[in-house]
């Protein structure tokens, strides 16, 4: 109770210093607009072109976009639902949801058409607060895979082919780790797996670095821990109890972390959630590999000199991959100037008449089928082979696909689990501290 006190503390804090900066940009639209918020810069331009569309079968109501980068987004928009200079519609994260829902700042969206069958399965049915309502449309979906210097992998002796086809386990790490210790190689030209390879001289990593991963590891740890049959909570949506002190999880994350010890993963103080992620270290040529998710498809492909390809995630001790599936959503606020045009746009914006818009940009994967589509081509005509994203979508007899765990709380459990993961991670901390730590959350939970 205290931290959670503290944190709430904390918050109100910086969303009273944020406030003066969220005012006007949602002030001084007119009765007919519609103010829309968006973190995306590469998706801007296909939403431009949506709105556009939208203007035309709706004359006389406008749409007023504003992009924001992802940290200074989250700032505004909880400030501007205390300033009361929030948008009408913005663009909502399934790991920010439970708190938005707990808070009551967004408006019910029952009466859209909204069926699941229209998208990709699971991403309707994560929008229903524990209310029974729905608060979000669907609007686009990710994967992770696991994206490599072909140029390096070449130089190691390792083809596609193998790189699609490992497996890992927490005991030994399986052909996953011998992997990525024949990518490491130290500054005397050694390699992970050979004699006198120096772990604390390293000039390539094995893999990058993406931090500790909070308490969701997407692009961390999660493929393993998913492979391992692990789940976040209880329940698949709105749990009530976190299963961070498991057996299972303790061993996923005491063997993911141990290759840091072992010189094959890129150390914690290596990344910079602002500047030094996983991308820039495969960029500056620093780590052969990373994990991350198709958000980062086009940044990766966009490395000058390098050619980037992508492996799928390594099979598991439950004899599947796995990846989390994650779906953004596009949401109203409770306090919405404009209700009944943000209705209208929101509909419009989880129709298949701008989802395929947005598919043709080729930057993300809309959520309806025929959005999805339409991206798959325009990788394709950029000559970018997508199939280790979409495959696990497609074949779930081989790949289990898991979403963000959907709780309230979402702040604390993150407040607690980032120190506790980066002490695991960067000072050694066993990982039986855990336990305590999964306590902290499931009582702050069953308040």
């Amino acid at each position: 109770m205290r931290l959670r006190t503290l944190t709430a503390l904390a918050g109100a804090l910086a969303l009273s210093l944020a406030t003066g900066c969220a005012k006007g940009d949602s002030t001084g639209a007119s009765a007919n607009t519609v103010t829309y918020w968006l973190w995306d810069a590469n998706q801007l331009p296909a939403y431009q072109a949506c709105a556009k569309g939208f203007e035309k079968e709706n004359p006389g109501l406008k749409v007023q976009i504003t992009q924001l980068g992802w940290s200074d987004y989250w700032t505004k928009l909880t400030a501007g639902f205390i300033a009361g200079t929030q948008p009408d519609v913005f663009t909502d994260h399934i790991q920010k949801f439970g708190q938005f829902a707990d808070l009551k700042v967004l408006e019910p969206l029952d009466d859209l058409d909204i069926k699941d069958s229209d998208y990709q399965p699971g991403l309707a049915a994560n929008w229903i607060g524990q209310d029974g309502h729905r608060y979000g449309t669907p609007k686009d979906w990710d994967t992770v895979a696991l994206f490599y210097n072909e140029k390096m992998a070449k130089d190691a002796g390792l083809t596609a082919e193998q790189l699609n086809d490992l497996s890992w386990n927490p005991k030994d790490g399986g052909t996953f780790e011998k992997a990525i210790a024949h990518l490491t190689v130290d500054r005397n030209g050694k390699r992970g797996d050979e004699p006198g390879f120096d772990k604390n001289n390293v000039k390539v990593y094995g893999l990058a670095s993406n931090g500790g991963g909070f308490g969701d590891g997407q692009t961390q740890w999660s493929p393993f821990t998913g492979s391992a049959g692990w789940s976040y909570t209880d329940k698949a949506r709105w749990g009530t109890k976190y299963q961070y002190g498991s057996k299972t999880f303790k061993s996923v994350i005491k063997w993911y972390f141990g290759l840091a010890k072992k010189g094959y993963l890129a150390p914690l103080s290596d990344y910079n959630i602002q500047s030094n992620q996983a991308n820039t270290q495969v960029a500056a040529g620093k780590a052969a590999a990373a994990f991350d998710g198709a958000w980062m498809i086009s940044s990766y492909n966009g490395f000058k000199g390098m050619d980037i390809k992508t492996a799928l995630t390594p099979v598991g001790p439950t004899g599947k991959r796995a990846t989390m599936m994650n779906g953004l959503a596009d949401s109203i606020t409770k306090g919405a100037r404009n209700k009944e045009g943000a209705r209208k746009w929101v509909a419009y914006l989880a129709s298949d008449k701008c989802q395929t818009v947005v598919g043709k940009a080729g930057v993300v994967f809309p959520a309806t089928p025929a959005g999805t589509e339409a991206a798959i081509a325009a990788y394709e005509k950029k000559g970018i082979d997508v199939s280790a994203f979409t495959e696990p979508v497609a074949d779930k007899k081989h790949f289990r696909t898991f979403s963000y765990p959907i709780t309230n709380y979402a702040a604390d459990v993150t407040a607690l689990m980032m120190p506790a993961m980066e002490d695991i991670y960067g000072n050694g901390k066993p990982v039986s501290s855990l336990d305590q730590t999964n306590d902290q959350i499931n009582l702050i939970l069953s308040q």
